[in-house]
């Protein structure tokens, strides 16, 4: 995918420093593999040396939710690399770039291993957008579009992920935060599966149907939990609901489970947060048997940043699918305006869990099932109050 623009914003900038904080997610929730009570995420500041009102412009990124940071990585490999560097290797055509960061953050490193390495450097590749945004004193969204070559959407449609298995009266407690999240301007929603017995989970569905009033406003989530009995079973008790899709039933990497799903279950299989690289991506529509009506969720945060993302949306593209198929993982403000701006088909939120970064704050309205973006530079993570406190133990010696 050729990044018109790609070089071209409006200063001359240098950075002149980094940071990383790990932050906490707050609460005590489980899906059918694990508790996110542990994990982490890295909140990461691209500090650079021009300034606003006497105040350094400062671009803000983090890696992904449901993870665990990479303080380590950041801090040893990737930070010293950046500040090394001659600041020309930063740039393309005299400004700074956003790929050339990725670029500079990757050397040395040898192909493949795509693990948390891919988280650590999408969280600086994020921010050096974000830092591109502000510069140019407009939201991410405009700035990703028109160096894509596009349109900016002015709201994104919005779905509410959430109905994790809480350790007391789980099932009233979906409904209530499903009732809650249908009352902030959601109509469609998505709860985890595979943590109880599957008559169980049949129960929960059924509560959240009520909620939901139909299957097509309704995903759910085994979290790649499953082997190909487990998931044929889920398969056949899911069906006659038409939910509107079966989210990775088995392990990320296993494409055969996942073709084999595709070839006896005809609703729709989503599938992908889970794919670190373009590479990964590819060999899924290669093996994985993934049809027009299936969900791509591969998530920038995660997959090295922006640019490792958009050269999974053309080798998708390629192929004969859509950038609509495309929901990315997340639940947050950095993947609203990634959508926005791509043109893709919708982004999860999290309203209701992973604070302080999940779902995108009170400056962003919901109504419909669609979300309104704001005009506020960069990715408007400034705007989110959950965020203040981070933000400002990040940057506080910046300023």
């Amino acid at each position: 995918m050729i990044l018109q623009g790609a070089c071209a914003i409006l200063l001359a900038v240098r950075i002149i420093h980094t940071s990383e904080l790990t932050v906490p997610l707050r609460g005590d929730i489980a899906n059918a593999v694990v508790n996110f009570a542990e994990h982490t995420v890295s909140l990461v500041a691209l500090v650079s040396d021009q300034k606003v009102d006497g105040r350094p412009v400062i671009g803000l990124g983090f890696n992904s939710i449901g993870r665990f940071g990479q303080s380590g990585i950041l801090r040893e490999r990737i930070f010293p690399r950046l500040l090394a560097a001659d600041p020309e290797a930063l740039m393309c055509d005299g400004e700074l770039s956003p790929t050339a960061i990725a670029a500079t953050a990757m050397r040395n490193e040898k192909p493949g291993g795509h693990g948390d390495r891919a988280g650590a450097v999408a969280a600086v590749e994020l921010a050096a957008w974000d830092l591109r945004a502000k510069l140019a004193g407009e939201p991410a969204c405009r700035t990703i579009a028109r160096t894509f070559g596009r349109a900016a959407d002015t709201s994104v449609a919005v779905y509410a992920a959430g109905g994790y298995y809480y350790a007391a009266d789980s099932t009233r407690r979906l409904c209530e935060e499903l009732r809650g999240y249908r009352e902030s301007g959601f109509g469609a929603f998505k709860i985890k599966i595979g943590g109880a017995p599957i008559h169980e989970d049949a129960q929960r569905i059924e509560s959240a149907l009520e909620i939901a009033g139909d299957g097509t406003n309704l995903a759910v989530d085994a979290n790649g939990r499953f082997d190909e009995a487990t998931a044929d079973a889920y398969a056949q008790m899911l069906e006659p609901y038409g939910l509107r899709w079966y989210e990775e039933p088995g392990d990320p990497l296993d494409y055969a489970l996942n073709a084999h799903l595709t070839a006896t279950y005809p609703m729709p299989i989503a599938t992908g947060e889970n794919l670190f690289s373009a590479a990964d991506a590819q060999n899924l529509l290669r093996y994985g048997g993934m049809r027009s009506q299936d969900v791509f969720q591969m998530d920038p945060g995660l997959s090295y940043g922006l640019g490792e993302y958009a050269t999974m949306i053309e080798a998708l593209e390629r192929q004969g699918f859509s950038r609509q198929q495309c929901f990315p993982h997340g639940g947050h403000l950095i993947n609203l305006h990634i959508v926005a701006g791509l043109g893709l088909g919708g982004c999860e939120a999290y309203p209701g869990v992973f604070q302080p970064f999940g779902g995108f704050g009170p400056e962003v309205h919901i109504a419909s099932g669609r979300a309104a973006l704001t005009e506020r530079p960069g990715f408007g993570l400034e705007g989110k109050p959950e965020l203040a406190e981070p933000i400002a133990s990040l940057t506080e010696h910046a300023v």
